[in-house]
């Protein structure tokens, strides 16, 4: 007797649901959706690798804030 492998327990999962729909059981058609999904790995977060050349430092950041504020302060004046 050999193990099922992912292809046989996704169709077992997929028979279970067409199963669940003819007999008019939401319950069973989730958990047979969420289990298929679980198999396959698309119930984890999707986790992306941050660039770290794209990660800037606080003091970076403040000073971008600062310009910023500064621009903004020469734009109102000028429109007074």
């Amino acid at each position: 007797m050999r193990l099922p492998d992912i292809n046989d327990l996704i169709q077992d999962l997929q028979l279970a649901k067409q199963i669940a729909i003819e007999d008019r059981n939401p319950n069973a058609l989730i958990m047979a959706t969420i289990s298929q999904a679980k198999l396959l790995g698309l119930d984890k977060p999707v986790i992306r690798d941050v660039n770290a050349d794209a990660v800037q430092s606080i003091s970076d950041l403040m000073n971008e804030l600062a310009d910023d504020e500064t621009t903004r302060a020469v734009t109102y004046e000028s429109n007074d």
